[in-house]
């Protein structure tokens, strides 16, 4: 496979529907750009790795925060930051 992904390709890795990995790019959250004249997104693979890694990250410091002794104070809810 080539730099680039399509969206299709980027939904299939990430096993999410076309419209979740489109919503994932529209918002920002996940890096694209668009080619071409009729504007078609590409994911650069690069960018795609680099977002599921922070997404491990997230998760794995949700869950350090969550065996905390904080995790029990409502103002400091690790849900409230996502």
């Amino acid at each position: 496979m080539g730099r680039f992904l399509t969206l299709s390709d980027t939904a299939d890795v990430l096993n999410v529907s076309l419209s979740q990995a489109y919503a994932l790019v529209r918002s920002g959250e996940l890096p694209a750009i668009k080619l071409g004249g009729n504007g078609h997104w590409r994911v650069e693979r690069e960018q795609l790795e680099a977002y599921i890694s922070a997404k491990y990250e997230e998760s794995r410091r949700a869950a350090l925060f969550n065996q905390s002794d904080y995790a029990d104070i409502p103002e400091l809810s690790f849900d409230r930051f996502i």
